[in-house]
């Protein structure tokens, strides 16, 4: 049976914490369409990202993304790059490779113990 709920999307799932406006979100939103592509397997409502920034504009600013997916252990990707662009581009990238890779070790092809029946 097919879930009927529409995939999720970072519009859907971003939640912005500390160190980031909420005037800058649609901005990122737009900023991160690469990692919708990655969502789109997942229904809407069992996505949610978490991001902050600490120390935002400081030689010790770091830039967190937690990605919370239902079935799977949280991903937690972090910058501390100094541009604030760069550093959020770096968490995009690193949350898409973070979720293939969570995908591709629970999927049945890439995992004798879920492909080969019990006896």
């Amino acid at each position: 049976m097919s879930d009927a709920r529409p995939p999720a999307t970072v519009e859907s799932s971003l939640r912005l914490e500390a160190g980031i406006a909420a005037d800058e979100r649609a901005a990122i939103v737009a900023d991160w369409g690469r990692l919708d592509s990655r969502l789109r397997s997942f229904p809407e409502g069992t996505v949610e990202l978490v991001l902050s920034v600490k120390e935002r504009d400081t030689p010790s600013q770091r830039a967190v993304l937690e990605a919370r997916i239902d079935g799977y252990p949280t991903m937690v990707a972090t910058s501390t790059l100094a541009d604030l662009r760069t550093a959020l581009d770096d968490l995009r990238d690193d949350a898409i490779r973070q979720i293939t890779d969570a995908k591709n070790r629970s999927e049945p092809r890439n995992n004798r113990a879920l492909r080969e029946p019990t006896t």
